[in-house]
């Protein structure tokens, strides 16, 4: 009896009703066309009620009914993965988030959102950064983790935000790769339970998946349709994207560097800033959430994002590592018969003792080769400028081969496991960052460069190496630190250069596109996407790309690799920052007044490829051709790209509905970039598009235009221009 009436006094218990949290305040951030929405509960828990489109009405947020913990603490009542996690002084692994102010500003731009959350038991806080980018449509946001207990807290978990969404399903657009086989792109639907997206690789961190999603809600969205929020880490590190579906069916997502390994000891009183997570929402497709990034990235997340670029001519496939200084001064002839801006010397220049003739050594050893350039890069520099063209230098500054005399050295500049064997990859190893000297020796080798050769006007920094059996020597009993500080101390080193030379143009590469975020973009002019240039594989690696980085950031360049003609492989290299990497004196006296032709197009049509907005027509995944489109500000200028890839003989393809002109002009639509060799009877090589013709805005888009095949690897660029 005595027992049921202890269960009856449970039950009746739990049956009480308990008292929900009210709102106290909202904290409401938009953009144009979205808002992020955030409740202040009178419990001085920071919920977050809403992100997608705006209300037209402020008051109508005040409706908003679903509420989610904003930055969930672990250790308390949360039964699902955490956005962050502290162990104290006194080893209590938990905390309690309440907020204790919030302060919004109006900018330039759009606004800054800060959020002070505090534990009330523990002097340990956390601010949330919000900023929105008002026309772009772009909201970044990262968390500050701060302490003033007497010892180190560990960190074992550090999301740089929290997002929550609420639908009946969820559907996840993931891009991963290997060397080679960057961003190939691939959609599922998240069921209950977890799906991770990480790199524990250190410094080439994206070499196997990359830190960028689409997610979308209800069903999968398409270029035109569907809403769906488009997400990348600003983090040139080891990262985690969290996804994860809770009994409700909402879905949490946490972005961050990865914590793997990465336990911190954060000291008293000092700040733990973690990476930008940089989102947009689009109710629209995926094509408006990448015009939105391309946007933003232009002005805020690029270097020099809005300035122009310059067209080069790089030896490496050209000469690979059997240089001298006659073969160089002979391919700067070259750069200038082409019409580039650029002549980029790649890998092989440099060492003496273990001369850099191959991969297996030398690198670290940064002094021009004597036998191969007696006079210097200074000779080089100077001839390039009495040609015409500007001179630029391949570097991978962070890295060594244990056959130079860097190593032999300075054994403890390097990042290596004691009473281990060496773990080498591409004959190399990594350079031990978070050790202030090395920061100085990795700056003196551009500075010392620029210094004697102050004209050089390009720089390629390449990183070949991901982290493995890693130990610094600098760091000693702080080993779980040295992922985090090492990206860390990159970007001190890029500050500095920046600092000092804050318009040179670096290009950013990493054995290809391992090393693509926006947490390095800041500070790189465009980066190097894929090893790979066979012209069709690019085709799908630079699709990729476009999802979430502007055309002006892409260095497509075309090389001798594949099977393809000429003028395929240049129109695909078209669709970002053209540029060569050929034997140029190889080249048949038609291919190259064709080439010197495309280079003349090209820099007629870059400003539009460049700065324009950017419409995919036609997939690579769901048809055997691709067509795109750029489109200016002005809506005047335009430029299509058409690429027939393995279509079945007969095969017929409906007309391309163009998008993003204005309906009431008239256009002019022309094929250019015709390649005719002299010799070939008229129509040898058929042109893919219809004769000059004049159509409106209205006609391209809603009737479209043909785009005949004309066999595999065939392509038509063609030029939109209006006519008044």
């Amino acid at each position: 009896m005595l027992l049921f009436s202890l269960v009856c006094l449970a039950s009746a218990a739990l049956a009480q009703p308990h008292r929900m949290p009210v709102t106290q305040k909202q904290i409401i951030i938009e953009t144009s066309h979205t808002a992020l929405v955030y409740s202040v509960m009178d419990n001085q828990k920071l919920m977050q009620t809403w992100v997608g489109t705006k209300f037209s009405a402020p008051e109508d947020y005040r409706q908003l009914r679903t509420q989610h913990e904003a930055y969930v603490p672990s250790g308390t009542d949360n039964l699902f993965e955490p956005a962050i996690r502290a162990v104290h002084n006194d080893n209590n692994p938990s905390l309690d988030l309440l907020v204790t102010g919030d302060r919004q500003v109006k900018t330039g731009s759009g606004s800054i959102t800060d959020i002070t959350l505090k534990d009330p038991k523990y002097p340990f806080e956390v601010n949330l950064h919000i900023e929105a980018f008002y026309d772009e449509d772009v909201i970044k946001t990262h968390a500050v983790i701060r302490h003033s207990e007497k010892k180190p807290v560990v960190l074992s978990r550090f999301a740089s935000a929290m997002l929550h969404l609420d639908a009946d399903r969820y559907f996840l657009t993931q891009f991963h790769g290997d060397w080679a086989k960057e961003m190939r792109m691939e959609e599922s639907q998240l069921t209950n339970g977890i799906k991770v997206i990480e790199s524990k690789l250190g410094t080439r961190a994206d070499m196997y998946a990359t830190p960028v999603f689409f997610l979308a809600t209800n069903n999968p969205a398409t270029e035109t349709s569907g809403e769906v929020i488009a997400g990348t880490l600003g983090w040139t590190g080891s990262f985690q994207l969290y996804f994860e579906i809770d009994n409700q069916n909402s879905l949490r997502i946490l972005p961050g560097m990865n914590p793997f390994a990465s336990e911190y000891a954060l000291e008293p009183n000092q700040d733990f800033v973690t990476p930008e997570f940089i989102f947009t929402y689009s109710g629209s497709g995926k094509g408006q959430a990448s015009r939105n990034l391309h946007n933003w990235a232009r002005k805020y997340g690029v270097m020099d994002g809005n300035q122009p670029r310059l067209t080069l001519l790089n030896n490496w496939e050209a000469t690979y590592f059997d240089f001298n200084e006659e073969k160089l001064t002979g391919l700067l002839d070259d750069a200038k018969k082409l019409g580039v801006d650029v002549f980029l010397l790649d890998d092989g220049w440099f060492a003496n003792k273990y001369p850099r003739n191959d991969d297996q050594a030398g690198l670290g050893d940064w002094q021009a080769n004597v036998q191969k350039l007696p006079h210097g890069i200074g000779y080089l520099v100077e001839q390039a400028e009495a040609k015409g063209v500007k001179f630029g230098i391949w570097i991978e500054p962070e890295m060594v081969n244990p056959k130079s005399e860097l190593y032999e050295k300075h054994p403890d500049w390097i990042l290596k496991l004691p009473n281990r064997d060496e773990h080498y990859y591409r004959n190399q190893l990594v350079l031990d960052l978070t050790n202030p000297e090395v920061q100085n020796f990795v700056f003196n080798v551009v500075d010392d460069l620029l210094l004697k050769n102050p004209k050089i006007g390009f720089i390629k920094w390449d990183c070949n190496r991901m982290m493995t059996n890693t130990y610094s020597p600098y760091l000693k009993d702080k080993q779980a630190h040295v992922q985090i500080e090492y990206v860390r101390s990159f970007y001190r080193i890029m500050e500095r250069l920046r600092d000092k030379y804050p318009h040179l143009p670096i290009m950013l590469c990493s054995g290809g596109g391992g090393r693509v975020d926006y947490g390095a973009l800041k500070y790189f002019t465009e980066f190097w996407p894929s090893d790979n240039t066979d012209a069709y594989e690019r085709v799908f690696i630079q699709w990729g790309y476009s999802y979430f980085f502007p055309s002006i950031t892409l260095c497509n360049h075309i090389t001798s690799m594949g099977r393809q003609s000429l003028k395929f492989r240049t129109d695909v290299a078209m669709m970002g920052k053209m540029g060569y990497d050929i034997r140029i004196n190889e080249m048949t006296p038609d291919e190259l007044k064709f080439s010197q032709q495309a280079v003349q197009n090209y820099n007629r049509l870059k400003d539009v490829i460049w700065y324009g907005d950017l419409y995919r027509l036609v997939s690579p995944y769901e048809a055997e051709r691709t067509v795109l489109m750029y489109v200016n500000g002005q809506k005047d200028h335009s430029v299509l790209l058409a690429y027939n890839l393995y279509p079945r003989t007969f095969d017929s393809f409906s007309p391309v509905r163009l998008q993003g002109l204005d309906p009431a002009k008239m256009y002019k639509v022309e094929e250019i970039n015709q390649f005719e060799p002299s010799g070939e009877k008229p129509g040898a090589y058929p042109a893919m598009g219809a004769q000059t013709q004049v159509y409106s805005g209205d006609y391209l888009m809603k009737a479209g235009i043909s785009v005949p095949a004309f066999g595999q690897l065939s392509s038509a660029v063609l030029e939109i221009s209006e006519v008044k």
